[in-house]
């Protein structure tokens, strides 16, 4: 596991527990908006943390934390994830785990061997522009249409959440989203939030007016929607 940055304690992270947050470093996608440069990206004089680093952390939070949300970055790029997971859980803690989709088996196969106790997945546009924001070669949507089946087809608890920018999701991107997920237990719209971190500083958040009206339209496909990060 390449771990690039822990937050000791988290009430925000994983809903309704109190948490550590671990951030894995590395991902497949270089969506321009994310605030995470250095974890999609690492310099090479990147400092990591070592795993005995991590598991004396919880050891010592043990009584305090709920659980633990494994973001990045791309936790499912990395092979030793399984194994990593399961470390956690013998120690009686939940674990959250935030995810791009592109790897369904993996996901299938932690939630097979009860080692996610919940799922975040970013849904980054319609499909048809889908590649605008992940900005991948050789661009496949299939495993990310998987891994959303997956999940709403299942019993893992889950929900869907996509960043909301002015510059690229309009009513019609909403529409479109709302029938391919539609039935999912849960979809957030996230507004955008400049930062010094951002890959490509371009872009611009809805107005609170425009995202209820993104919601609106979508609650009729997805009931449970509603807008997270505005104040």
């Amino acid at each position: 596991m390449l771990i690039l940055g822990l937050q000791k304690t988290t009430l925000l992270d994983y809903p309704g527990k109190i948490a550590s947050t671990i951030f894995t470093g590395g991902c497949n996608f270089r969506c321009p908006y994310c605030h995470n440069r250095d974890l999609v990206m690492p310099p090479s004089d990147v400092q990591a943390y070592s795993t005995d680093e991590i598991f004396e952390h919880l050891k010592a939070k043990s009584k305090v934390l709920d659980g633990v949300c494994i973001t990045g970055g791309e936790p499912t790029l990395h092979k030793d994830l399984p194994d990593f997971i399961k470390q956690i859980k013998d120690m009686g803690l939940l674990v959250k785990l935030d995810t791009n989709g592109t790897n369904p088996d993996m996901v299938n196969y932690l939630i097979n061997a009860g080692l996610i106790d919940y799922v975040a997945m970013d849904i980054k546009h319609s499909k048809e522009k889908y590649n605008t924001i992940a900005c991948m070669k050789n661009f496949d949507i299939s495993p990310i249409e998987d891994t959303v089946s997956l999940l709403i087809s299942g019993k893992m608890d889950y929900e869907f959440r996509t960043t909301i920018m002015r510059e690229c999701h309009d009513i019609s991107d909403m529409e479109s989203i709302g029938r391919w997920l539609s039935g999912a237990k849960a979809y957030y719209l996230q507004s955008y939030r400049e930062s010094e971190q951002v890959i490509n500083p371009i872009f611009s958040p809805h107005s609170v007016e425009t995202l209820q009206e993104f919601v609106n339209l979508l609650r009729p496909y997805i009931p449970n929607t509603s807008i997270r990060g505005v104040d």
